[in-house]
């Protein structure tokens, strides 16, 4: 029985960790000891169950130390500020998601009712952020070599191609908001100053659950654009 598909679509049902095992043994090159580390890796907030933003957080350091050492080894002329160009294509949520669909992590997600409903399955945001919890998994349960290995095998050949085309901020905070079963941000003008030729208009965005996040510009849009982007940046 085919239990994974690390390289091509992999068809959704219900997993047990025995399942799990297998389809983690394919994609990781080993057996893992701890399977409900990895459970914990794929399970959405939304569950009500121990879910992956710890282990999130733990694996997008080691993912960004992997992949400034790859970087600094292939590309030993280039300065810093190109460096660090390529490493934020090559850690942005979009390359992490393009890999998490590579090794089919999509069928072995866990998702609450609200996640399904609000289209986290295909959301940027969770699967690469999944990614990231599922490096942090094999860190902590089969080490820095193992880990390294798994990032080396998926991140390397995107090292030359990785530009990621960075979305829009506000549909980048409403699928971020979605991603942690949030209702859609609310947007409010705050403040308007100075003569109709030049007003500068104040922003403030409002997630549930979070500090709003306030900016000016000179127009509406371009202030709530600004809001959008300063909310991510404070928060992610």
């Amino acid at each position: 029985m085919v239990l994974g598909c690390p390289l091509g679509p992999c068809r959704q049902r219900f997993l047990t960790l025995s399942d799990l095992s297998n389809w983690l043994e394919e994609v990781i090159g080993a057996t893992p000891t701890d399977l409900k580390l990895f459970d914990q890796a794929l399970t959405h907030g939304s569950t009500g169950e121990a879910h992956y933003q710890r282990l999130e957080f733990l694996g997008d350091r080691v993912l960004g130390l992997i992949s400034a050492s790859m970087l600094f080894q292939r590309f030993p002329d280039e300065p810093e500020g190109r460096l660090s160009h390529r490493l934020n294509a090559l850690v942005s949520g979009a390359t992490c998601a393009e890999v998490a669909r590579k090794i089919g992590l999509q069928a072995h997600m866990r998702l609450g009712k609200q996640a399904r409903d609000d289209g986290a399955k295909e959301s940027d945001y969770v699967l690469g952020d999944m990614v990231e919890a599922l490096i942090g998994a094999i860190y902590i349960d089969l080490g820095l070599d193992r880990a390294r290995s798994f990032i080396e095998r998926f991140w390397r050949p995107l090292l030359e191609s990785a530009k990621a085309a960075p979305k829009h901020p506000k549909s980048a905070l409403q699928e971020w908001s979605a991603a942690h079963n949030r209702k859609v941000p609310v947007y409010e003008v705050t403040s308007r100053e100075g003569p109709p030729h030049a007003m500068r208009f104040e922003v403030t965005v409002t997630v549930k659950g979070f500090d709003p996040v306030s900016a000016t510009a000179n127009s509406k849009q371009t202030a709530e654009t600004a809001a959008a982007k300063a909310f991510l940046e404070k928060n992610t």
